[in-house]
């Protein structure tokens, strides 16, 4: 699992642990209303006007408690040994790592991309 260009762990640190924990708590309140909307979007808008909000009040309570949770333990390395966030993120693809290509400066790179070397 290592890789030099951006390590899995690298940006999971008590700092962001801790800032994590605060934004989960402060704004859990923001997930009824997301909730309801994109139940609204999918199912219509008596499935958003019942079940989007019961969905949403479940969700906002959930990220309450994982918020508290992360807060109280962010000096401590305790989920899957890391820092890693407990739920997963909305936008999955940031902060991915794993690039195929490591950033270059200039036009002419340094690095030979084949699959073989004797090629070029």
């Amino acid at each position: 699992m290592a890789d030099i260009q951006d390590p899995p762990l690298h940006d999971h640190t008590p700092a962001r642990k801790l800032g994590r924990g605060l934004a989960n708590f402060l704004y859990a309140s923001s997930e009824v209303g997301v909730t309801v909307q994109r139940t609204n979007e999918l199912e219509g808008n008596s499935a958003a006007a019942t079940y989007g909000v019961v969905k949403g009040f479940g969700r906002m309570f959930a990220r309450m408690g994982v918020g508290v949770y992360e807060i109280f333990t962010y000096p401590f390395p305790v989920y899957k040994r890391s820092y890693r966030p407990i739920l997963r993120p909305s936008v999955p693809w940031i902060n991915g790592g794993y690039d195929e290509f490591p950033p270059e400066f200039g036009f002419q790179s340094k690095r030979r991309y084949t699959t073989t070397s004797d090629r070029y």
